[in-house]
């Protein structure tokens, strides 16, 4: 085998990891428009930005104050991906990433997670993702996964900080405490968010 030859063998092997992502978000897709989900926000328009967390928009256009969560996500999942697939191609660790993103923007759009969040986080006015959204999600933890494979290890700890810190002083809310309020929800973290 010459090299050349070697070259275009894993370029497909490539292009065939990147189509099964492909394919884990059109499930995605398909599974919550059978939830029900609205492809985008009620409104009837998609917004590039919405920046009012406590709105009916928030977690229905192209990106809000959450979508650095998902680049964070994607940090994470590299990381992951590190772990459990060492010596496989980037591609397949992206596929491992996406699947996990897929299933817990599909997990978050049911009515336990959406009751959940309503319950015990400031997330009163939460009723789930647009489809629209829930891809970028998707998208953004892709992006973020991305960064993470170019980035040296500390610069990506960095950011995801960075990151963490000023979502967390710009809406009182990051991945972080949002984690911390859907598994452990504390009365003074949401006193605090609610802006007490």
């Amino acid at each position: 085998m010459t090299l050349a030859a070697g070259t275009e063998d894993n370029r497909q092997r490539v292009w065939i990891w990147l189509i099964a992502c492909l394919g884990v978000i059109a499930v995605q897709m398909l599974v919550q428009h059978l939830m029900g989900r609205l492809w985008i926000c009620e409104c009837g328009y998609v917004k590039l930005w919405e920046g009012a967390v406590n709105s009916s928009g928030n977690s229905q256009h192209i990106a809000d104050w959450y979508t650095p969560s998902h680049i964070i996500h994607g940090f994470l999942f590299y990381g992951l991906g590190h772990l459990l697939l060492r010596g496989k191609p980037l591609s397949a660790r992206l596929l491992l990433a996406t699947a996990i993103e897929a299933a817990w923007e599909i997990a978050e759009n049911t009515p336990v997670v959406i009751n959940r969040y309503r319950s015990a986080t400031i997330s009163l006015d939460y009723f789930g993702d647009s489809i629209l959204n829930s891809t970028m999600d998707t998208l953004a933890m892709a992006a973020g996964f991305l960064l993470a494979s170019r980035l040296p290890v500390a610069m990506t700890i960095a950011l995801a900080i960075a990151l963490e810190l000023f979502t967390g002083w710009m809406i009182r809310d990051n991945l972080t405490l949002n984690v911390l309020m859907l598994v452990w929800p504390l009365d003074s973290v949401k006193v605090w968010q609610a802006g007490g």
